[in-house]
C-alpha cells in the first residue's frame, strides 16, 4: 500500500540536506557557470544589434557619420542599403539560430543519453566559442562582410549550443532529487539570467572598442569555461564512490525523493514495477528511444507549453536592448545595463515559485497562477514611460512573472519528468526529455521571431 502523501514527503525532504556533499556544491556550480557562458555569448548578439546594423550600413545614411568619397570605395562593402533590411536579416539570423538550436536539442539529448556528458558539454561549449569568434571577431578584422557565410556560422552556433541545456540538466538531475528540486532547480535555472546579465556587462564594457571586442571576450571566456568543465565536471555521484540516487541504502526514502510531483501520490506499488525501458542482467537502466520519452506522462503538454512561454520570453531576450535604444532612444550601452533588471526579475521569479512548488507539492498551479499575473504585467510594460527607473521596476516584475516559469519548466519539470516511475529514475532519460521540452520550447521562439 503506498504511504499517505504527507508521510512519504516528510524524509525527502530531510534528504535534501543530509545527502549534500562538496561534490554536489561543485556539480552545482559547474553546471551553472557552464550554461551562463552559453548564454553570455548568445546574449552579446542582442546586444550589440546597433552596432552591428550601422557597420552593415552604409555610413551616408549615417547623419553623424561624415560623408567618404568615393563613394563606391567606401560603401562596397555594407551588405544592405538601409537600416531597415539590416534590422530584418538581424532578425531572420536570430530565426536561423533558434531553429537550428530547436533541431539541435532534440538530438542533443539523445547523444548525451549515450555519451559521457561531460564530453559532449565541453565539446559543444569550446566551439560554440570558436564559432562565435569567427562570426563576430574575425570577419570584422578581416572586413569580410557575407550573408551566406553569417547563416552557415549561426546554424552551426546553435547546433553546438544546443548540448549545453540536456547535458546540464542531466547532471544536475543525477546529483538532486526530488527532494526540495524545486528550490534548487529554481535557484540553479538563475544561470541562463546570470549568463544574459553576463554578456551585457561584458558588452558594455568594451562596446566603445568595436562590437568585435564584445564576441571576443565572451567567446574567450566561454572556451576556457568548456576547458574547465572537461577536467572538473562529475556527471554522476558514481564517479566518486557516493550511491546514485535510489540506490542507498534507505531506498524507500531517496524512491520518493526521486518521484516527480506530476505523478499521483495514490499510486500503486505494483504500479512502479513496470518500465517501458529493457534491462540488462544486471538491472541497468538503457537509454531510451526519442518516440518513448514524448510518449511519457506530461512531456508533450509541457513542451507545447513551453513552446507559448519561450516565444514571449525569448522576444525579450533578443529584442529588449535594440527595442529600448530605438523606442526610447537611449545609448546603446545604458540599454544593455536597463535590460538587465528583466533578468533579475527572472532570478527571483523562478527561485520563489519553484519554492512555492516544492512546498505545495505541486507547479501546475503555480505556473498557472504565475502566467495570468504575467499578462497583465506585459500589458502594463508596453504601456510603460520614457523613464528609466519605471521602466526597470515593470521590466523586473515581468521578468518575474514570465521568466520564473520558464526556468521551472526548463529544469526542475524537465528533470520530473525524466526520472518519473515509468523510467525508474533513470538518468538515461533525462537528456532525452530535456531536449524534448526545450527543443520545442525553441521552434516556439523562433516562429515568434
Amino acid at each position: 500500500m503506498a504511504l499517505p502523501g504527507s508521510v512519504r514527503r516528510q524524509p525527502a525532504n530531510r534528504g535534501l540536506v543530509s545527502h549534500c556533499t562538496h561534490h554536489h556544491i561543485v556539480v552545482f556550480l559547474l553546471t551553472f557557470f557552464s550554461y551562463s557562458l552559453l548564454h553570455a555569448s548568445r546574449k552579446t548578439f542582442s546586444n550589440v544589434k546597433v552596432s552591428i546594423s550601422s557597420q552593415w550600413t552604409p555610413s551616408c545614411l549615417n547623419s553623424t557619420a561624415p560623408e567618404l568619397r568615393p563613394y563606391e570605395l567606401w560603401n562596397s562593402s555594407h551588405l544592405f542599403p538601409n537600416a531597415e533590411e539590416a534590422t530584418l536579416f538581424l532578425g531572420t539570423l536570430d530565426t536561423i539560430f533558434l531553429f537550428s538550436y530547436a533541431m539541435g536539442l532534440f538530438v542533443s539529448g539523445i547523444v548525451g543519453d549515450r555519451l559521457n556528458l561531460r564530453w559532449v558539454l565541453s565539446f559543444g561549449m569550446c566551439s560554440s566559442a570558436l564559432v562565435v569568434f569567427f562570426f563576430g571577431t574575425l570577419t570584422e578584422w578581416l572586413h569580410f562582410y557575407n550573408k551566406w557565410f553569417y547563416c552557415c556560422l549561426w546554424v552551426v552556433n546553435g547546433l553546438l549550443q544546443s548540448t549545453g541545456w540536456p547535458c546540464v540538466v542531466a547532471v544536475m538531475g543525477n546529483w538532486f532529487g526530488k527532494a526540495g528540486r524545486g528550490f534548487v532547480f529554481g535557484l540553479w535555472s538563475a544561470c541562463a539570467s546570470v549568463g544574459n546579465i553576463l554578456g551585457a556587462f561584458l558588452a558594455s564594457c568594451v562596446l566603445k572598442y568595436g562590437y568585435e571586442y564584445a564576441f571576443l571576450v565572451t567567446a574567450s571566456v566561454q572556451f576556457a569555461g568548456g576547458v574547465i568543465v572537461f577536467f572538473g565536471l562529475l556527471t554522476s555521484p558514481k564517479e566518486v564512490g557516493l550511491p546514485e540516487l535510489g540506490a542507498d541504502e534507505d531506498g524507500s526514502v531517496e524512491e520518493d525523493a526521486n518521484r516527480p510531483l506530476m505523478g499521483s501520490d495514490d499510486a500503486d506499488d505494483d504500479d512502479r514495477n513496470y518500465s517501458i525501458q529493457a534491462t540488462d542482467a544486471d538491472n541497468q537502466p538503457k537509454a531510451i528511444g526519442f518516440f518513448q520519452a514524448c510518449c511519457l506522462p506530461g512531456v508533450v503538454l509541457y513542451s507545447l507549453a513551453y513552446a507559448c512561454l519561450k516565444m514571449v520570453n525569448y522576444s525579450f531576450f533578443f529584442w529588449l536592448p535594440f527595442y529600448l535604444s530605438n523606442n526610447f532612444g537611449w545609448k546603446e550601452a545604458e540599454a544593455d545595463q536597463l535590460s538587465i533588471w528583466y533578468d533579475v526579475g527572472g532570478i527571483i521569479g523562478g527561485t520563489i515559485q519553484g519554492l512555492i512548488s516544492d512546498v505545495l507539492q505541486k507547479r501546475a498551479p503555480v505556473l498557472a497562477i504565475s502566467l495570468l499575473f504575467a499578462v497583465g504585467s506585459l500589458f502594463g510594460y508596453s504601456r510603460s514611460p520614457n523613464s528609466k527607473p519605471i521602466n526597470a521596476v515593470i521590466m523586473a516584475i515581468t521578468g518575474f512573472f514570465i521568466g520564473g516559469p520558464s526556468n521551472m519548466i526548463s529544469s526542475a519539470i524537465s528533470a520530473d519528468l525524466g526520472r518519473q516511475d515509468l523510467v525508474k529514475g533513470s538518468s538515461e532519460a533525462l537528456a532525452t526529455v530535456t531536449g524534448i521540452v526545450d527543443g520545442t520550447g525553441s521552434i516556439g521562439a523562433a516562429v515568434g521571431q
